[in-house]
């Protein structure tokens, strides 16, 4: 331990941001435990690191006494006289002894208690600097891919974190040294380390990728209401303006549609609806169920959030959408339960309902 040491330990601080003065002390521990080992448990020893003069040295306590009974924890009074007459009974004599002289075992007991500082430290900065951080979107490097469950390992900033397949677009294939954006969703706190869940397939993505690209959304003229996503597939976006002068739908678009390709791109051409946001429930639901065109929405008596809609015949396939995708992104979006009727198929209802009646 010299030079080359403390050089080290500069390096580290550096490099990965973890102060020299708690390396240092994870260190001293780390003797101290060598030192135990080697003399069956006994702690009388103090560890001294000097970074100006590059120096670590560890000293041996001894109780200075008028007879020895043991060596490993006494001096006599005669022979600590030898170094200095100041020392009395029941005083600390220390002598310096060799860290170079410990045991193998003992060496790798300090370096595992050094590894597991630099762990302790890495753990606690991490979560230090991604708990301020959860719900964002973070930039991204592929450094591995597993072929056999197809988990990513991906490089954020200085640290290394798991892109679960469940997490990932459906289809979506990664190669190494690919860059992607991530969303930060949740900091568990596990036994093992603290665990950082990355997604690709969060609403919140969408949701970040377009403050990215809006101004607008940036400075808070144009809000996000709301997020309805199936990842991979398609996504709904409500959105509104504090500026009666701005177009939130036409802002978030952007000029021939670059700023919301820009976001579709970014998510494997995923589809986009951006529909404007209404406090009126009737009309958030009518928007929220385009492309198609909608007649009416009307609140059911029997549901405090179930509504009823009527569109023309040839717009219900539209309003339900493909496995009924349109209508069950709608009832996400606006957090009602939505029935859709064609014209048609309610006149037949009102037919039966009459005949019931008559019976």
């Amino acid at each position: 331990m010299n030079k080359d040491f403390f050089e080290a330990l500069e390096a580290l601080e550096k490099e990965k941001g973890i102060s020299a003065d708690y390396m240092m002390e994870r260190v001293e521990t780390a003797l101290v435990s060598a030192f135990k080992r080697d003399n069956g448990g006994l702690g009388n020893v103090r560890v001294k690191l000097d970074p100006v003069k590059k120096e670590v040295r560890m000293y041996q306590q001894l109780e200075v006494v008028e007879e020895v009974e043991d060596s490993k924890t006494q001096i006599s009074v005669e022979a600590a006289h030898e170094k200095s007459k100041k020392y009395n009974v029941g005083d600390i004599f220390e002598q310096e002894i060799k860290p170079k002289n410990f045991g193998r075992i003992s060496a790798q007991t300090a370096k595992q208690v050094i590894i597991q500082g630099i762990r302790e430290a890495e753990r606690g900065m991490m979560i230090k600097e991604y708990a301020e951080r959860k719900e964002e979107i973070v930039s991204a490097v592929v450094v591995r891919v597993d072929p056999n469950t197809d988990n990513v390992v991906l490089e954020v900033g200085k640290n290394e974190m798991m892109l679960y397949k469940h997490e990932q677009i459906a289809g979506e294939s990664f190669n190494v040294g690919d860059r992607t954006k991530v969303f930060i969703t949740e900091i568990k706190k596990e036994m093992r380390g603290p665990t950082i869940v990355l997604s690709r397939t969060h609403p919140g993505l969408v949701a970040r990728l377009f403050e990215l690209e809006v101004p607008e959304i940036k400075d808070g003229t144009v809000t996000i209401n709301a997020v309805a996503r199936e990842a991979g597939s398609r996504t709904k976006i409500a959105v509104s303006s504090a500026d009666p002068d701005v177009d939130p739908i036409g802002s978030c678009i952007g000029p021939k549609g670059m700023r919301k390709n820009s976001v579709s791109a970014e998510l494997c051409d995923e589809k986009i609806d951006i529909i404007k946001y209404s406090e009126n429930c009737e009309e958030f639901i009518s928007a929220a169920l385009a492309p198609a065109n909608v007649i009416s929405v009307t609140k059911l008596p029997d549901g405090e959030r179930s509504y009823r809609v009527i569109v023309n015949d040839d717009q219900l396939s539209l309003a339900i959408g493909r496995k009924g995708q349109n209508a069950r992104l709608a009832a996400k979006l606006t957090g009602c339960k939505i029935d859709i009727k064609s014209v048609k198929s309610l006149e037949e209802l009102e037919v039966l309902a009459e005949d019931d009646s008559e019976e």
